[in-house]
């Protein structure tokens, strides 16, 4: 484990205590639960912009071409 020391208002930070008590967690644990949660949500973010990099709107609109031309299912509308 890393001990990690940041600086942040004091406001913010007793909020950061109140919430995780009320989730009935330490603010370690809340907080290492917070940042691996941001970090996933920009390294999803980062992949799905490598993934759009590499696209080709040709082979996209020649997918789409082979799909049945229905209207929707009812629960679909």
């Amino acid at each position: 484990m890393s001990t990690v020391t940041i600086q942040m208002p004091e406001s913010l930070a007793a909020k950061l205590r109140e919430t995780a008590a009320t989730a009935g967690v330490t603010l370690d644990q809340f907080l290492t639960s917070a940042a691996a949660e941001k970090l996933s949500a920009w390294q999803t973010v980062d992949h799905l912009r490598e993934r759009a990099a590499r696209a080709c709107r040709d082979d996209f609109i020649a997918f789409l071409d082979q799909s049945p031309d229905s209207p929707p299912i009812a629960s679909d509308e």
